[in-house]
């Protein structure tokens, strides 16, 4: 269905024009309508299925328009990661209409306090906050919320894991009864069943599966120790020089140096791209990969779920990503409009098990290849060795860049 089907404000639907988006998603498809006539909606939708364009566009299309005092719409989510992210995104539909967001969240270094409290005592439309930042600022007596119409928990397993439960109920209890109320969650374990039950009225259920990665992607995976990593890209791109737009893919914004360190003297044009750089710089690195004066970007998980660049030809995972979901964003970036591309992924021994619970996912046994023999013998497979018995399937853990060891202070 296209966004233009939906009965979706002129300006509104020009931002999502802007940002290249026409078809709307499954998740979209069923939860736009819902939303706008004011159903109280529990989703079950991983990250990347589109659920954030789901609930933020219709709520932006009923608050376009209107004269209002207060915040409207309150998002709650579990990681500052993703309340800046869920704000940029609400900035980037919001662009046309006179509507303002601010994310509220903790682990900063507290000079952002407050324009916080600014926001939250202001005329904003919609404020995106963690549980334990919002609660701190509730607990100095200054926040009026009976002007929200709207709540959204978002991440909803995730928050519970987090052991923030407390938390959404003290928020939710400040809440006026008259809302609509959407929920998100990758899972439905029973305890947030319950929760659905106390906060949603007569709620529309919506399940989307798991995505598989694109037809057109031929997939390998190659054996590799840690120190044959660079160099096997680097014989990889030598052979393929039609290969004239490579993304390689890393998990942290260190790793990113490094790669990109050790692939430049090679004779062609390789960038990196990360949050350590300003919106600009990052725009300017992205436009000289897209008109392919880069043939080669580096990037980290962040970068695979916003951006949509036409016809790379290759996309190299330097490591395995931390869930199916990440892996399915990341190799999408290839085969797009029905073209094929290629993704392989760089296991090492350690990474083993957590590749195998990705083909195990997306129900599919990716093949897998040896070094070249120049490089010497990489390890071969053997998931038993370091599977971690015991402990939880690590996709439930899923950890944002950046989001490392801070667990309660958000």
């Amino acid at each position: 269905m296209k966004f233009s089907e939906f009965n979706i404000r002129p300006e509104i639907l020009e931002a999502i024009g802007w940002m290249g988006f026409e078809e709307a998603t499954p998740i979209q498809t069923q939860a736009i309508p819902q939303i706008m006539q004011n159903r109280d909606l529990i989703a079950c939708a991983q990250t990347g299925t589109g659920k954030t364009a789901a609930f933020v566009l219709p709520i932006l299309n009923k608050l376009a328009g209107f004269d209002f005092k207060g915040v409207k719409a309150l998002i709650i989510v579990p990681t500052r990661e993703l309340a800046i992210q869920l704000d940029q995104q609400i900035q980037g539909l919001a662009y046309f209409v006179p509507i303002t967001s601010k994310a509220v969240y903790g682990g900063g270094d507290g000079s952002d306090w407050d324009a916080e409290r600014k926001a939250l005592t202001s005329d904003t439309g919609i404020i995106v906050a963690t549980p334990g930042k919002m609660i701190a600022h509730l607990n100095m007596g200054y926040v009026n919320l009976d002007s929200v119409e709207h709540l959204i928990l978002d991440e909803a397993d995730k928050m519970l894991d987090m052991g923030f439960m407390p938390d959404i109920e003290k928020i939710v209890k400040t809440l006026p009864v008259k809302r609509q109320t959407l929920m998100f969650s990758a899972t439905m374990p029973p305890k947030i069943r319950s929760l659905a039950k106390n906060i949603l009225i007569d709620p529309f259920e919506i399940n989307i599966a798991m995505s598989k990665p694109a037809e057109g992607v031929l997939q390998a995976a190659y054996l590799t120790y840690d120190i044959q990593k660079t160099p096997l890209i680097n014989s990889l791109i030598a052979n393929k020089p039609d290969y004239n737009s490579i993304l390689v893919f890393t998990s942290t914004k260190s790793k990113v140096n490094e790669i990109v360190k050790m692939m430049r003297g090679k004779g062609y044009p390789v960038e990196g791209i990360s949050s350590d750089l300003d919106q600009r710089e990052r725009n300017e690195v992205l436009s000289r990969f897209k008109a392919k004066k880069t043939r080669v970007l580096v990037a980290t998980d962040v970068l695979s779920r916003g951006i949509d660049i036409k016809d790379i030809n290759l996309v190299i995972n330097y490591d395995v990503p931390g869930d199916a979901e990440d892996y399915v964003h990341r190799v999408g970036r290839t085969a797009r409009a029905n073209t094929t591309g290629i993704a392989l992924t760089l296991v090492n021994e350690k990474d083993m098990a957590r590749f195998k619970r990705i083909e195990e996912l997306i129900e599919m046994e990716i093949h897998k290849l040896k070094v070249p023999t120049e490089l010497g013998a990489g390890p071969e497979w053997n998931v038993r060795a370091h599977h971690h018995h015991g402990k939880k399937p690590f996709h439930h853990k899923k950890k944002r860049p950046g989001s490392h060891g801070h667990r309660r202070n958000r």
